[in-house]
């Protein structure tokens, strides 16, 4: 079991580069085609993935139990990854992240209906605040130009893929080092990834891409993808699932000011209302597991 700081520090590390990986991925396919670059993504990966299995001494289990949870790590890759890439066409990356937030609200959801988890009044009510919150962010003047229903579809269903890996994975509960955990899911997403290839054939790169364009694909690659998976599995086999889930929530606004500050990306009084209220709605969500949290800590130093 990992060390308390050590999760912190990997949850912090998570926060930044999922703050980062929507601008990455929309700088990606600027001068390549979206699905192309989800798939150049993961042949790269792959043998990056393995390379860093032999050196760090790790084996990949390959029993049922192990390709299971690997199958089930692979939504929070290509089954989430190819909705998000689609997106691309359709939203700006500070409005990709900010519709990451409904992460905790679906993952709430699954575990109420999927695994008959509890929800108390005012995880309900910060769901509705949450909801609130990205419907102003979505139907501000400011953020129009960059808000289309397809592409808020599209995300919808990229963070329920997201979502339901998380508990998918911890459901399973196999005992695999996350490194090898991130590299079956990977291997899995790559074979995925392949199958695409005959249907976009025609759009394959014909020349290499520009330098903000590569850049951004090799960070997709070794950040969002490998040092990414590596910290994301790590803490889906130390902490709960909703918890998890809030890392999404912490990251709009970082991904937001990113997208200003480096993409010319508008940023309104609205955007920052709605983000506000986003992220108190989850905090309202998230209450009662703060509170009981507090009060194991004193109990202990009791």
């Amino acid at each position: 079991m990992p060390s308390k700081s050590n999760l912190v520090t990997t949850y912090v590390l998570l926060v930044f580069i999922w703050a980062s990986t929507p601008l990455a991925i929309v700088w990606s396919v600027t001068d390549l085609n979206m699905m192309w670059a989800l798939v150049l993504r993961f042949l790269i990966a792959l043998p990056i993935a393995f390379l860093l299995l032999v050196v760090l001494k790790i084996k990949l289990p390959c029993d049922k139990i192990a390709m299971h949870s690997y199958f089930a790590g692979s939504f929070s890759l290509i089954g989430s990854q190819i909705f998000t890439y689609a997106a691309t066409h359709y939203l700006s990356s500070g409005i990709i992240a900010l519709m990451f937030g409904l992460a905790p609200i679906i993952a709430g959801l699954i575990g109420r209906f999927g695994f008959q988890q509890k929800l108390h009044n005012i995880q309900w009510i910060g769901m509705l605040v949450a909801l609130s919150g990205l419907t102003i962010i979505c139907t501000s003047s400011g953020a129009s130009k960059h808000v289309h229903p397809i592409g808020i579809a599209l995300m919808f269903m990229s963070v329920f893929a997201y979502s339901i890996s998380i508990f998918w994975v911890k459901k399973i509960n196999a005992e695999i080092a996350p490194m090898a955990q991130a590299t079956g899911s990977i291997l899995l997403s790559t074979i995925a990834a392949i199958c695409i290839i005959p249907f976009i054939w025609q759009y394959a790169p014909t020349h290499i891409p520009n330098a903000r364009s590569l850049i951004a694909l090799l960070y997709t690659v070794f950040i969002a993808s490998l040092l990414a998976m590596f910290c994301y599995f790590k803490l889906v086999q130390n902490i709960k699932a909703t918890t998890l889930s809030l890392t999404t929530v912490m990251t709009p606004l970082l991904a937001m000011l990113l997208g200003a500050m480096l993409n010319n990306e508008k940023l309104t009084i609205s955007v920052f209302l709605g983000a506000a209220v986003l992220i108190f709605g989850v905090l309202l969500y998230f209450y009662k597991d703060f509170k009981s949290s507090r009060f194991l800590a004193r109990k202990t130093k009791i």
